[in-house]
């Protein structure tokens, strides 16, 4: 049976079933909840931080959007699951903006800024001041803010005990990556490849960039915080639920987003893993693995329809970006992976088209 009955509700497999969904809660819930944020975030005293938080919140609202997706597997819960996706995924991106055009490149500065993350997935840890290594420092509470949203809302899932461990467990190693992909740009690849031999034993099949990738994915946090809303969540579907996730479908995710932004980030000099492939067509070869591995391992998860829609969504949202068809390289690509789309990858295109439009 594809689609498991939550309460009364079936969990979407089908993509028009799962696009109702999104038009009918995700983007009003994610809207109104940004909103809100965006209020606190015009409150924020340091104009430098003001404007790093203002910035994600209007630049990356469709991380946002993306994510909030899990919300509807499980409907009963979704005011539970949407407000602490935002909230999370909201820390990230404005983390993010602060390191990408951060007045320091301090390692320990951008460490202590991501224990904001660490704090926010665990239920009862204490915060402290996350800006304490940089001279920006008065932002009104807004990360504060965000990290105890987290915290009340994970408090509420009931199996968030048994997950707890894997989630945190994706953030420690999403806050390792922010921290080696900021520092000094002549110190960057040094210290990510080494980062890289203490984890490849155990990724044998995967590439030092496809595993960095995968750490930049907050995909499998918000599989997790799905996973927990089941009371008789254990630690060994925690760390299924984990596995079925990462590194697979969270390298597609990230190695997807470099895709299109090479262009962006060879003007900028900025890290890209997509350059670390000799070519075109080793690219096409080793992101098409990815995409396969990552199917195969969402077959092994309950409502497995609806993970599926997530592989194809993602191929979609990205590979219709306006930037893929200024970029032949990347179009080159872009063919090759969907050389043999599925009707539901070209229904999300024509999705991921409009819901663009919407935004702009």
């Amino acid at each position: 049976m594809n689609e498991r009955a939550i309460g009364t509700i079936k969990a979407p497999s089908k993509p028009i079933s799962m696009m109702y969904r999104v038009y009918r809660y995700v983007l009003p819930g994610v809207s109104a909840e940004l909103e809100a944020l965006r209020q606190r975030a015009l409150r924020i005293p340091d104009p430098e931080l003001q404007t790093q938080a203002l910035a994600s919140l209007a630049d990356k609202r469709f991380h946002c959007q993306g994510g909030s997706v899990y919300a509807i597997l499980d409907p009963n819960n979704r005011d539970l699951l949407l407000p602490l996706i935002v909230a999370l995924q909201t820390i990230s991106d404005y983390l993010d903006n602060l390191c990408d055009r951060s007045t320091s490149l301090d390692a320990d500065d951008f460490r202590l800024l991501h224990r904001s993350m660490l704090d926010a997935v665990d239920p009862f840890a204490e915060l402290t001041n996350y800006y304490a290594l940089r001279k920006e420092q008065d932002d009104g509470g807004y990360l504060h803010h965000l990290v105890r949203t987290c915290q009340k809302q994970v408090r509420q899932l009931p199996g968030y005990a048994a997950a707890q461990p894997e989630v945190s467990r994706l953030v420690s190693l999403y806050g390792d990556l922010q921290v080696y992909k900021h520092i000094h740009k002549d110190l960057r690849e040094d210290k990510l490849l080494d980062w890289w031999e203490q984890h490849k034993e155990e990724y044998p099949e995967l590439r030092w960039n496809e595993f960095a990738a995968a750490t930049g994915s907050t995909l499998g946090m918000f599989a997790l915080f799905t996973a927990a809303a089941d009371p008789g969540l254990t630690p060994e579907r925690a760390s299924a639920v984990r596995k079925c996730y990462f590194p697979y479908v969270c390298s597609l995710h990230i190695l997807l987003d470099y895709l299109i932004d090479q262009e962006e980030d060879r003007v900028g000099g900025d890290l890209n893993f997509c350059n670390y492939y000799s070519d075109t067509e080793e690219a096409a070869q080793r992101m098409g693995m990815i995409v396969e591995r990552a199917r195969e391992d969402i077959r092994h998860l309950p409502d497995p329809g609806f993970h599926r829609l997530i592989v194809e969504g993602l191929l979609a949202l990205y590979l219709s970006d306006p930037k893929v068809g200024e970029q032949g390289d990347v179009k080159r690509v872009t063919r090759s992976l969907m050389k043999h789309s599925t009707l539901a990858r070209l229904f999300f295109r024509v999705n991921s088209v409009w819901i663009r439009r919407i935004r702009a």
